[in-house]
């Protein structure tokens, strides 16, 4: 068992990071080149302190929150933080980004690391179950979206019971080497799924760009789906 650990943390994780960094790579790609090539022009129109602040406004969604949606929009904020800073900052997490990729990014402490954890898990569990149960979100979903969510849950939820072996249901060997197939599982699937937008979340939201949105019309929008209380 020991020999297939050593293979899955080693080998196996070298090719799974090597996938996601050219699969990501590629998107980051792609998008630079339609942005000079098709978009070059409205570039050169583009106020950048305008779409700074209106894309770090997305990052930070506090204005966008629309009145009958704020529970699942902030739901769906703590799991998007939570999935991004534990692969990334977790104690454990950054021994391997250092060995793999020579990165020495900083740990975020134990309790916090669990806190993140635990909040990811509870926040995929809800997403699935507001998929599943509501009917809106249900005819919107498909299966992949149930797959990423379920993937993420199993992945951090094998994560939090190797690290805490007294929660372990299983030999702590084997629930360790599920929580690293689970995770390299997630880095080969990123760029292929709706995963990818760990990159293209940045391009995505610079409507002025990509949208030809006019000024204003975001509000305009949201006040014809939702009503006047949806305007900022």
């Amino acid at each position: 068992m020991q020999s297939v650990v050593d293979f899955a943390r080693g080998p196996l994780f070298a090719v799974a990071i090597l996938v996601f960094v050219l699969g990501m790579a590629r998107h980051v790609v792609l998008q630079v080149h339609g942005l000079i090539t098709n978009k070059g022009r409205r570039l050169q129109r583009v106020s950048w302190l305008r779409m700074v602040r209106e894309s770090l406004g997305w990052v930070f969604p506090v204005r966008h929150l629309v009145r009958g949606t704020v529970f699942i929009s902030l739901t769906s904020f703590v799991f998007h933080v939570g999935a991004l800073l534990v692969p990334l900052f977790y104690a454990g997490h950054v021994v391997l980004w250092r060995r793999f990729l020579g990165i020495g990014l900083p740990a975020v402490g134990r309790v916090a690391g669990d806190v993140l954890t635990l909040a990811t898990c509870a926040c995929c569990l809800f997403l699935l179950g507001f998929r599943a149960v509501v009917p809106r979100a249900r005819q919107l979903s498909r299966f992949g979206d149930y797959l990423v969510l379920a993937m993420v849950f199993v992945s951090f939820a094998t994560g939090f019971m190797a690290a805490h072996p007294r929660f372990n249901p299983l030999p702590w060997t084997g629930m360790y080497l599920v929580h690293i197939l689970g995770a390299e599982v997630l880095l080969v699937a990123a760029p292929f799924t709706k995963l990818s937008h760990i990159v293209l979340f940045a391009f995505d939201r610079i409507s002025l760009v990509h949208w030809q949105l006019r000024p204003g019309a975001g509000d305009r929008v949201a006040e014809a789906l939702y009503g006047e209380e949806a305007r900022v």
